[in-house]
Protein backbone atom coordinates (compact mmCIF):
# COMPACT_ATOMS: atom_id res chain seq x y z
CA UNK A 1 0.00 0.00 0.00
CA UNK A 2 1.29 3.49 -0.81
CA UNK A 3 2.34 5.87 1.87
CA UNK A 4 0.28 9.09 2.09
CA UNK A 5 3.47 11.15 2.20
CA UNK A 6 4.38 10.00 -1.29
CA UNK A 7 1.00 11.26 -2.58
CA UNK A 8 1.44 14.73 -1.03
CA UNK A 9 3.44 16.28 -3.91
CA UNK A 10 0.93 14.96 -6.44
CA UNK A 11 -2.00 16.34 -4.47
CA UNK A 12 -0.31 19.73 -4.25
CA UNK A 13 0.44 19.71 -7.97
CA UNK A 14 -3.15 18.78 -8.77
CA UNK A 15 -4.49 21.48 -6.45
CA UNK A 16 -2.35 24.26 -7.91
CA UNK A 17 -2.95 23.08 -11.47
CA UNK A 18 -6.67 23.21 -10.84
CA UNK A 19 -6.39 26.75 -9.54
CA UNK A 20 -4.38 27.79 -12.62
CA UNK A 21 -6.94 26.26 -14.99
CA UNK A 22 -9.76 27.94 -13.07
CA UNK A 23 -8.02 31.33 -13.28
CA UNK A 24 -7.38 30.92 -17.00
CA UNK A 25 -10.99 29.93 -17.65
CA UNK A 26 -12.38 32.91 -15.71
CA UNK A 27 -10.13 35.39 -17.50
CA UNK A 28 -10.74 33.82 -20.92
CA UNK A 29 -14.52 33.77 -20.50
CA UNK A 30 -14.59 37.36 -19.30
CA UNK A 31 -12.42 38.50 -22.21
CA UNK A 32 -14.48 36.61 -24.78
CA UNK A 33 -17.63 38.07 -23.26
CA UNK A 34 -16.14 41.56 -23.56
CA UNK A 35 -15.20 40.99 -27.19
CA UNK A 36 -18.70 39.74 -27.98
CA UNK A 37 -20.26 42.76 -26.24
CA UNK A 38 -18.00 45.09 -28.20
CA UNK A 39 -19.00 43.43 -31.47
CA UNK A 40 -22.68 43.60 -30.57
CA UNK A 41 -22.64 47.22 -29.35
CA UNK A 42 -19.94 48.38 -31.80
CA UNK A 43 -17.78 49.86 -29.03
CA UNK A 44 -14.54 48.13 -29.94
CA UNK A 45 -12.08 48.41 -27.04
CA UNK A 46 -14.37 49.39 -24.16
CA UNK A 47 -15.98 46.16 -22.95
CA UNK A 48 -12.97 44.03 -23.86
CA UNK A 49 -10.79 46.04 -21.50
CA UNK A 50 -13.41 46.33 -18.75
CA UNK A 51 -14.39 42.66 -18.83
CA UNK A 52 -10.74 41.54 -19.00
CA UNK A 53 -9.90 43.56 -15.90
CA UNK A 54 -13.03 42.32 -14.15
CA UNK A 55 -12.03 38.74 -15.04
CA UNK A 56 -8.57 39.23 -13.57
CA UNK A 57 -10.08 40.72 -10.40
CA UNK A 58 -12.56 37.83 -10.11
CA UNK A 59 -9.81 35.27 -10.68
CA UNK A 60 -7.67 36.87 -7.98
CA UNK A 61 -10.65 36.85 -5.60
CA UNK A 62 -11.19 33.14 -6.23
CA UNK A 63 -7.49 32.39 -5.62
CA UNK A 64 -7.35 34.44 -2.42
CA UNK A 65 -10.56 32.85 -1.19
CA UNK A 66 -9.09 29.41 -1.88
CA UNK A 67 -5.86 30.14 -0.01
CA UNK A 68 -7.35 31.73 3.11
CA UNK A 69 -7.84 29.29 5.97
CA UNK A 70 -11.41 28.24 6.51
CA UNK A 71 -12.95 28.45 9.95
CA UNK A 72 -14.34 25.32 11.51
CA UNK A 73 -18.02 25.03 12.42
CA UNK A 74 -17.18 25.12 16.13
CA UNK A 75 -15.46 28.49 15.77
CA UNK A 76 -18.52 30.09 14.16
CA UNK A 77 -20.84 29.17 17.04
CA UNK A 78 -18.76 30.94 19.68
Amino acid sequence: MKDEKSDAPLRGYAHYSGIAVQMAAIIALATIGGVKLDEWLELKPLFTVVCSLAGVALAMYVVIKDFTPKKKQNDKKR
